[in-house]
């Protein structure tokens, strides 16, 4: 077959193309189609050297999704003391993990605390009830232990510790 177009001329009408060789067809419709290229453009940043794109995170949702937990977490009170756990200093740690999950970090006052038992589930049943929470989970550690220096400046005030 030849692979070469060739053109055909009469008085009357316009120039006509043979029918084009099979190879330079598909190298056409390779030029045409763009879904292919989405993967491939990713491949040729790595093999660049370049990093490819990253979906940012949106993150006022997380701030907004925070404040609400801290916000439940400070109706929960220590019932030995008149200050929510929060401003207390008894939560270490709050990780938002994606997708509604949560895992907050806790110690108690002591070891000995009497709540020790049912302050972790509260915390757990409050953080699960904020609005955007899917998932909640409370870890009760030990380590660094409590003390008062870890208290807010307001809980020291409502405490007479200034």
């Amino acid at each position: 077959m030849n692979e070469t177009r060739e053109e055909t001329h009469d008085e009357t009408s316009q120039p006509t193309a043979e029918p084009m060789a099979p190879a330079a067809a598909a190298a056409a419709d390779d030029d045409v189609s763009d879904t292919a290229d989405t993967a491939d453009t990713a491949e040729a940043a790595r093999d660049s050297g370049e990093a490819p794109a990253i979906p940012t995170l949106d993150l006022e949702a997380e701030a907004d999704l925070e404040e609400r937990i801290v916000t439940a977490l400070k109706t929960v009170y220590d019932p030995e003391i008149p200050v929510d756990i929060y401003e207390l200093g008894l939560i270490y740690d709050i990780d938002h993990q994606g997708g509604g999950k949560v895992e907050v970090s806790m110690t108690l006052t002591s070891p000995a605390c009497p709540v020790a038992g049912s302050l972790p589930g509260e915390v757990e049943q409050k953080v699960q009830g904020v609005d955007g929470v899917e998932e909640a989970s409370v870890e009760l550690v030990w380590e660094p232990p409590w003390n008062p220096s870890m208290m807010s400046e307001a809980a020291k005030l409502d405490l007479g510790m200034f």
